[in-house]
């Protein structure tokens, strides 16, 4: 994985997080994942399929998902219920849009799969064994934490 690669799904975080919900999430430092289990209650994973393969998942815990999402849609939510969800999904929908919009540029082509939601302390997000996930940790003051994980490989032409 190239650090060119993964550059555009942290900008188009930023981007998407502090323009849709007024909150400025700032990055923390980036690591290399191992393991499947999500630290966090829900999670939108989109997958991603051409000049490069794997997935793209953003995870908040519980209190920080209804803190951002009830900035973004104007409304105060206390559960993670449909209209939640369906926030966390258009986060990863419109990071993953973004970042490919950029990676257009260095000439990679892919498409990418409609946004899959999982919900519950611990679950889990499996990925080929051979394709890296980096970790990158975000944080929002007066908000709490948040996670993108970002796994791609190339396919060999």
């Amino acid at each position: 994985m190239k650090v060119e690669h993964i550059n555009p799904f942290i900008d188009s975080t930023v981007n998407v997080i502090s323009t849709m919900t007024g909150h400025t999430p700032t990055r923390g430092k980036l690591s290399l994942k191992a393991e499947t289990v999500l630290a966090f209650d829900v999670s939108a994973i989109i997958g991603i399929a051409g000049d490069v393969h794997g997935s793209v998942v953003i995870s908040f815990p519980q209190d920080v998902a209804l803190k951002v999402v009830s900035s973004f849609i104007g409304e105060i939510k206390n559960a993670l219920d449909d209209d939640v969800q369906d926030a966390v999904g258009e986060f990863v929908n419109m990071i993953a849009g973004g970042a490919k919009k950029n990676l257009m540029g260095t000439g990679l082509r892919f498409k990418l799969s409609i946004p899959n939601i999982v919900v519950g302390a611990g679950h889990k997000v499996t990925r080929p064994k051979n394709v890296p996930c980096i970790l990158v940790p975000f944080h929002i003051d007066d908000v709490g934490d948040f996670a993108v994980e970002v796994s791609l490989k190339e396919v060999a032409p």
